[in-house]
């Protein structure tokens, strides 16, 4: 995870938990609240290995969902080598992809991961936001 990056709209980002990757779109970063506002993409599986290189696998599309907003601090920049090969693969498998409800229950569940995974990245978010009064 990245401490301060300087992520612009447009740009791929991954948000890696134990061997699943939410690849997603930035749409806006938030620095003055460290707080990413990204376009989910595709949730994707990394745990085989095979002749050297690392098999993925696309667990659901999520183009069609809502956007997120989450802790700057959990994202990373996701290289063109490894999103250009999976955004080639989600499109020629787009007929096959599952129901959006289930893609929903994927990334809720991801997300419920990241989020006791990294309690602090949420904590440090929570002195970013403003008390009401």
């Amino acid at each position: 995870m990245n401490l301060n990056p300087e992520f612009q709209p447009g740009q791929i980002v991954g948000l890696d938990c134990q061997s699943t990757c939410l690849y997603a779109e930035v749409i806006q970063v938030v620095t003055q609240r460290q707080m990413c506002w990204v376009r989910p993409l595709m949730l994707v599986e990394r745990d085989q290995f095979c002749e050297e290189r690392l098999l993925s696998r696309i667990v659901s599309d999520l183009r069609q969902g809502s956007d997120l907003i989450l802790p700057l601090s959990l994202f990373r920049v996701a290289l063109d080598t490894e999103v250009i090969p999976l955004l080639m693969q989600l499109n020629i498998n787009q007929d096959k992809a599952p129901i959006p409800t289930l893609a929903h229950e994927h990334l809720q569940a991801f997300i419920r991961r990241v989020w006791q995974a990294t309690p602090q990245a949420f904590r440090t978010l929570r002195n970013h936001i403003p008390e009401s009064h």
